[in-house]
């Protein structure tokens, strides 16, 4: 059924049927629902969010802030945490309701939310708080984010193990829909047993948009029979002893008690002979299920061999009752989990010494050989892998799943062998503020961080060592300094990062009387995660007063426009220099005893891009040009600027320069050099060509109706690739509207982390008939039947060719657009035949279609950021 009314408060406002949401929409829509929940059961409950942004859970705050008046009509308040401890610790207040006075609520529902690391963090925070307990008609959901890959961070998560630490009990779900549900079973979890409860997720349910079934407020929740127990909700001024055993004895054993009222545990694929159960949770889950449709193995043929999959939403402390039910008596049972053994682990000890024990495989088989590996990112290929094995060693591996199973291996084989021809790392913006205030002068080193100029610590040249977590900056060097001969050290530290918890590194470094420059990178915007302001929004003149107070000296301010400041606004003495004078000051203070600062003002470039466009940053009424036939291709301006504008332009005289007007952010540092080619231009403005509307009317007209794919039967699978910064998810998701407006479902996985800086970005999208045709949104080895290769460098990667087969449709764009190396290499080979070659080696040529589509963009529309939306057409 085709949709002919859509509005974007649908997804939040609709009470039935089907929505395109993204997961952290999704967490949206899980407060409102709640509040909708508590208020039919006649509850005068109020809502809480806060928490501290983080891939993956990197735009959930800017989601929030979009959706303030929805929030505020459903008393529903959004505070965002300077850092994750302090957000957890404020979510602790919440459940104090009584102890503050008269609450003029019934209760707070409340939601914390953290990347791995900041759960890591927040570990004794959200201890003590657990240990404290919550209001029966309050509840607290600590949203747990998990990047397995460590793809945006230091190290890879897995949250289970410090939950359970703090004894909190844990929930997992695999879809957006089971966010939608199992938080709200999380509150109601945690108002009846007094526990904080928590949600994993990991980067793939998080990164991905996908065609909701509503489960809305209105599903059932049983509250397990607690009669003749002790309250279990918090008492104020209790003893620590006092809460352990609260925790231990009184609310833990309520925990099992709500998850089989409530069917969190479920078996979700049954058979009559147990010969295999597979149990799993979460995105493993959705791993099972795909891994069971590529080795074709249906309904009908899994019980016919008797393998059977439990799926767990309870993760912590795992019934044990349910346990032995669901999985007693089998032959084997294979856990199927990410990262280190945790359900594994559990169920080994619930079966222990018991006669109906089964044979237990996971991490490694029943003799101890490793079988599913605790390294990186869990995917179907591996699940597949497993179950092959364990099925061969069952006898219940028949010559079809066999045959199957070994066309799969052929693929994955033949994708080991291929090989990159060329690299799109990610990459400073154009006109970044990062491009200058990175460098170090000859002879000197800096540290990194945490933030979009930690990618500082790729380029060679910037000599920046490898980043520490936040608040830790600059320590390694206090340990390290008095055993070097090494006499002084730089420090990079971000805005965003300061606020954090890294003026704490500041003060230790001045009480340790340590030999460094702190260099402030003062963006004004968290770029990273999505160029949210800084909590607290500090200018540089109060970071400034703060530092001088701590003892830091000398502080000097460097700034792209140092007239902005006054010296009246400053600390007495304090410098004000242009950002041309970064190196001098650089030299001059790295041989002052001692912890100095430098606080380096400049907007993101990004940013400035944004405010523009809404008329809210000044935009300069110049732009740079270069003039090819003056230009000797010597790339000094690359040089100059380290900025991915300065494009090579292939000339009959050999390689030339250019600005794509496109893309520059009028930073103006290329033109540093003096070089005689540069033409300014002031007072002009880009023309864009106009349309005669009717005629392109009538030419589409004249244009065939091309076949449309029945999703009936199988979804259709395609891969879109490009660079992170120009549209490549917005082509994903218009795609993926555009299903859901037909009836159809779809589920786009986008595929960024630190790669929307320039680097390699990729979307997953399937569509279907419906989502249960749709186990996992990540395409595997040779399943792609459509690949939009945006961005030549990336379609051509081994990670994307290993999605293809022969017979994939490819469309690519031969505009190539050059990566960050051409900064430093200005001979890199940009050909587009050699990239279009390595397609070939994986796709039949025959069916790969190429067109000049950055050209096309840029000469019709004006404008290169057009260029992904002409490759869809």
């Amino acid at each position: 059924m085709t949709k002919t009314v859509v509005t974007l408060e649908d997804k939040y406002t609709q009470e039935d049927g089907q929505v395109m949401l993204s997961a952290l929409q999704g967490v949206v829509r899980l407060m409102l629902d709640q509040s909708k929940r508590d208020r039919a059961a006649g509850l005068n409950t109020a809502g809480y969010v806060t928490g501290y942004r983080g891939s993956p859970i990197t735009t959930l705050d800017a989601q929030l802030w979009a959706s303030e008046k929805l929030l505020t009509a459903h008393d529903i308040r959004f505070e965002p945490g300077l850092n994750e401890e302090l957000a957890a610790t404020s979510m602790r207040g919440t459940q104090q309701l009584g102890w503050y006075g008269k609450p003029r609520v019934d209760g707070v529902f409340s939601l914390w939310y953290a990347k791995g690391v900041g759960v890591e963090r927040a570990g004794e925070a959200i201890k003590a708080a657990n240990f404290e307990g919550t209001h029966r008609n309050g509840g607290a959901l600590l949203l747990c984010g998990d990047d397995h890959a460590a793809k945006s961070s230091l190290t890879a998560h897995q949250s289970e193990h410090v939950l359970v630490t703090a004894m909190a009990p844990m929930l997992y779900p695999a879809t957006t829909d089971e966010i939608l549900s199992m938080g709200q079973l999380g509150w109601a979890l945690s108002r009846a047993s007094g526990l904080y409860v928590g949600m994993k997720a990991v980067t793939d349910t998080l990164d991905l948009t996908t065609t909701v079934a509503l489960p809305g407020h209105s599903f059932p929740i049983v509250m397990p029979d607690l009669a003749g127990r002790v309250s279990p909700n918090l008492k104020q001024n209790a003893s620590a002893l006092a809460q352990e055993q609260a925790v231990i004895e009184h609310r833990l054993p309520i925990v099992p008690l709500f998850a089989q009222a409530n069917r969190l545990d479920r078996v979700s694929h049954d058979a009559p002979d147990r010969r295999l159960t597979v149990v799993t949770a979460g995105k493993a889950w959705l791993d099972v299920c795909q891994a069971l449709a590529d080795l074709g193995l249906d309904e009908g043929k899994r019980r016919v061999i008797g393998l059977r999959v439990v799926k767990l939403g309870l993760v912590w402390p795992l019934d044990a009752q349910f346990a032995r039910d669901a999985c007693g008596g089998s032959a084997e049972v294979l856990v199927v989990e990410e990262k280190r053994s945790f359900v594994e682990e559990q169920l080994a000890r619930i079966f222990y010494g018991r006669a109906d024990a089964p044979a237990l495989s996971g991490k490694t088989e029943p003799d101890g050989v490793p079988l599913i590996s605790e390294i990186g990112v869990l995917d179907p290929g591996s699940v597949r892998k497993a179950l092959v094995k364990r099925m061969a060693a069952l006898g219940m591996l028949n010559d079809e799943v066999a045959a199957r199973d070994a066309v799969l291996r052929d693929l994955e084989s033949g994708a080991k062998a291929l090989k990159p021809t060329s690299i799109r790392a990610a990459y400073f913006c154009s006109g970044c503020p990062h491009n200058t205030s990175t460098l170090v002068p000859e002879g000197s080193a800096a540290m990194g961080a945490t933030g979009c100029h930690g990618l500082a610590h790729f380029m060679p040249e910037r000599r920046t060592m490898q980043t520490v977590s936040m608040g830790q900056e600059g320590m390694p060097w206090v340990g390290a300094q008095t055993f070097v001969e090494t006499p002084h050290m730089f420090q990079n530290l971000g805005d965003g990062t300061y606020t954090h918890s890294g003026l704490l590194s500041i003060r230790a470094s001045v009480a340790a009387k340590s030999n460094i420059t702190f260099k402030i990178l003062y963006n004004d915007a968290v770029a990273m995660t999505g160029g949210q302001p800084a909590e607290g929004a500090l200018t540089p003149e109060q970071i400034i007063h703060e530092l001088v107070a701590e003892g830091a000296k000398p502080v000097v301010l460097v700034s792209e426009d140092p007239t902005r400041f006054k010296p009246r606004d400053l600390p007495p003495g304090t410098r004000i220099l242009h950002r041309d004078e970064l190196d001098a000051v650089q030299r001059e203070l790295r041989e002052i005893p001692g912890t100095s600062v430098i606080v380096y003002e400049q907007t993101c470039a990004n940013e400035k891009r944004r405010r523009r466009k809404k008329g809210a940053y000044a935009d300069p009424d110049k732009r740079l040009f270069i003039n090819k036939a003056v230009c000797e291709g010597c790339g000094d301006c690359s040089v100059q600027s380290n900025c991915l504008s300065v494009t090579p332009v292939e000339t009959e005289f050999g390689r030339k320069r250019a600005i794509d007007q496109s893309t520059c952010n009028k930073d103006y540092s290329c033109i540093k050099g003096f070089c005689p080619s540069f033409v300014t231009v002031e007072g002009g403005t880009l023309v864009k060509r106009s349309f005669d509307d009717a005629a392109l009317a009538r030419l589409v007209a004249t244009l065939p109706v091309p076949p449309v794919r029945d999703v009936s039967a199988s979804p259709m699978a395609m891969l879109v690739t490009g660079i992170g910064g120009t549209g490549v998810l917005t082509v994903g998701a218009i795609l993926a509207m555009a299903a859901h407006l037909e009836g159809k479902a779809a589920k786009i996985l986008d595929q960024t982390g630190m790669a929307q800086k320039g680097g390699a970005v990729t979307s997953h999208l399937r569509i279907g008939q419906d989502t249960a045709a749709i186990p996992s949104a990540r395409l595997g080895t040779g399943q792609a039947d459509v690949i939009i290769a945006c961005d030549l460098i990336v379609g051509s990667g081994p990670d994307v060719l290993t999605l293809a087969r022969p017979d994939t449709q490819v469309l690519a764009n031969e505009d190539v657009t050059p990566t960050g190396e051409f900064q430093t290499n200005r001979n890199l080979d940009l050909t587009a035949s050699r990239f279009i070659g390595a397609i070939g080696k994986r796709v039949d040529p025959g069916n790969i279609a190429t067109l000049r589509a950055g050209a096309l963009a840029t000469r019709l529309l004006g404008d290169s950021i057009f260029t992904n939306l002409m490759m869809v057409g």
